[in-house]
């Protein structure tokens, strides 16, 4: 399996305790990575951010969460390997989503 490149952009998951379908956008983002892995494509560190933990945040992100950005994009309610997929090809790969 390839290792995260560091020159990648970052991508961040927005959670917070409880939320089941955060646990989705977890698995769903996986399965992404793992398929990039072995198609020997480029993959992003992960790294979670509890709205919880920030006032502006949880204003922001209270009803839309899960929310991934991966560089300039984002995706609301992120729980689908496809839309995943498309988001991580088009800012990685530069591909069209």
């Amino acid at each position: 399996m390839a290792p995260h490149s560091p020159a990648l952009p970052e991508l961040l998951l927005y959670t917070r305790e409880g939320c089941h379908l955060c646990e989705e956008a977890r698995a769903a983002i996986a399965r992404v990575l793992e398929e990039r892995a072995q198609a020997g494509l480029p993959r992003p560190a992960v790294r979670e951010v509890d709205i919880a933990d920030d006032p502006a945040l949880e204003a922001i992100y209270r009803e839309r969460i899960p929310v991934v950005e991966l560089g300039d994009a984002r995706i609301e309610l992120a729980v689908g390997t496809g839309r995943l997929a498309r988001l991580i090809a088009r800012v990685l790969d530069g591909r069209a989503a």
